[in-house]
């Protein structure tokens, strides 16, 4: 599958774009809105955008610096590509923009964006708070432009912006957004899907993550939601046990965090939305 996102994310699920489009089609779900409440890459959101599987997409995420990075992709996106054009790849600039990135009190939208691009291109498995490719030193065998091939990831800006009007972007809560889907989402026929910060290794992973009763809340909120939802997992029995009741299948995802491995993924399903059976192994 051709990667649409500009960004590198660990657990990144754009593999999962396949089975979703099925799960749109045995819906009737087609041309509907889908509401992504822990964007991150957002690979499986553009995905279905730009095969035309949805009329619109709504992508949130907590981190300001991870929202900003997609409100500059969106509303700036000439300025952003001619950033990327001018900008030089060195451990001078990883250092500065580091620094930008961390700035919580820095509202320039253009400026913090492209901080987290270059951070998420720049080092090891995309990981925002991780170290540089090939050490501060830079005495690896990878260096940190190996992931930053300006003629690779322009045109994946130039195809955002043909879009810019169909994709809707938060920074939010994740649970306050569910609470409040029905503001942004005009019709039932549309989609929502959670992918929180793992339970085992989500800490290590991303800038924000949950605690146990973080997870709880989730559950219970989307206990109440209308629209039709799913949510991938990594397959930890706590959350198994959080979801006790809901339908769920599993998967196995290979990604990348600093050395390529197979996750057990799993995933739960709101009541009443019928399940492809195409590619994942039914557990229950």
């Amino acid at each position: 599958m051709r990667f649409h996102t500009p960004l590198r994310y660990p657990g990144g699920k754009g593999k999962f774009a396949p089975f979703i489009k099925s799960l749109i089609e045995v819906n009737g779900l087609r041309g509907g809105h889908y509401l992504e409440l822990y964007a991150g890459g957002a690979g499986v959101a553009l995905e279905l955008l730009f095969k035309e599987h949805v009329s619109d997409i709504h992508i949130n995420d907590l981190d300001p610096a991870v929202a900003a990075f997609w409100q500059a992709s969106v509303e700036l996106t000439d300025e952003l590509i001619t950033k990327i054009r001018e900008v030089d790849i060195t451990i001078d600039n990883w250092h500065y923009y580091k620094s930008i990135m961390e700035d919580n009190d820095n509202n320039d939208i253009l400026e913090r964006g492209f901080a987290t691009f270059y951070m998420n291109r720049c080092n090891r498995s995309g990981i925002l708070k991780a170290g540089v490719i090939g050490g501060k030193t830079q005495s690896g065998d990878w260096k940190l432009d190996a992931r930053f091939k300006k003629e690779n990831l322009i045109p994946r800006f130039e195809k955002i912006k043909q879009y810019k009007d169909r994709i809707h972007v938060y920074s939010e809560d994740a649970k306050d957004l569910l609470i409040r889907c029905d503001e942004i989402l005009p019709t039932k026929n549309s989609l929502i899907y959670l992918d929180p910060p793992y339970y085992v290794k989500g800490q290590g992973l991303y800038r924000n993550f949950y605690n146990h009763q973080d997870h709880i809340d989730i559950k219970e909120t989307l206990d109440k939601i209308e629209f039709p939802w799913l949510v991938s997992y990594d397959n930890a029995p706590e959350i198994r046990s959080i979801y006790q009741g809901y339908r769920t299948q599993t998967h196995i995802l290979t990604y990348t965090a600093q050395e390529k491995k197979l996750g057990d993924e799993i995933l739960f399903f709101s009541k009443g939305l019928e399940i492809p059976r195409k590619g994942l192994r039914q557990t229950a």
